[in-house]
């Protein structure tokens, strides 16, 4: 049973990792699918490829969701594109880590733009659509260390904390136009970027984890996959941790 047969759904900074897994699932339920990607252009193209041979529609768009214009863009080229705007989720993000002490305004500002202002600009930009649709989901990318915090990662939590603030008011602002606004919280997710981390350090992280194993980009996406379909059609609000028992 295809869950989201027919659907249309942006995915930002879906070239790798979580955001690559939510696409693959997704298209493997209907779902014809345009991302974003910033640089890896050979991976957007391998992406594209690999969704297309689904048989379902599939584009990759060299956009930055944190820049209010090229946002504007995006959706109006997608819309051009595949004709309307069922799904959006807002899944780019970055890191920049470093005790408060350390921590350079900078590199403050660059986290809080890439990960929250883009909530911002590319919910902004599809909900004239959604309205219209009078229908719609939005899933918003958070983390347990929004929940929680950091050490070390002052920026990046307010980011992610900031998100779950923004999924809240979103759901109250559309939910009488039938627009859902939904939040993910991941905890330890297994990429290509922990494979670059010492075993070690992995393993522990594992053993602190009451399911003793890291989550994957497909456990994420599964639940992203809910947010999204019929599913969770009288769910708006709220935010799903999606890490093993972590913050339990």
């Amino acid at each position: 049973m295809k869950l989201l047969e027919g659907k249309v759904a942006i995915i930002t900074g879906a070239s790798r990792g979580i955001g690559s897994g939510i696409a693959k699932v997704f298209a493997q339920h209907g779902a014809n699918i345009a991302f974003t990607y910033s640089s890896s252009v050979e991976s957007a193209l391998a992406l594209e490829n690999e969704l297309n041979a689904q048989g379902i529609k599939s584009k990759g768009y060299q956009s930055n969701a944190a820049n209010f214009n090229e946002a504007q863009k995006l959706i109006e080229d997608v819309l051009a594109e595949f004709g309307t705007i069922d799904i959006l989720i807002n899944n780019a993000g970055i890191t920049k880590d470093n005790l408060l002490m350390r921590m350079s305004e900078e590199d403050f500002d660059k986290v809080i733009e890439i990960n929250l202002k883009s909530v911002f600009n590319m919910t902004k930009a599809v909900q004239k659509t959604m309205l219209k649709n009078r229908a719609g989901s939005i899933i918003n990318m958070s983390s347990v260390v929004g929940v929680k915090g950091n050490a070390g990662q002052a920026n990046y939590a307010a980011s992610k904390a900031g998100m779950i603030g923004f999924t809240k008011s979103v759901a109250l602002e559309l939910g009488s136009r039938n627009i859902r606004c939904n939040a993910i919280a991941p905890g330890f997710i297994e990429t290509e970027m922990t494979a670059k981390l010492n075993e070690d350090v992995v393993q522990g992280w594992r053993d602190s984890i009451p399911l003793k194993r890291g989550g994957t980009p497909e456990d994420v996406a599964n639940a992203c996959l809910f947010y999204a379909s019929d599913m969770s059609s009288y769910v708006t609000g709220q935010v799903m941790n999606v890490d093993g028992g972590m913050l339990t």
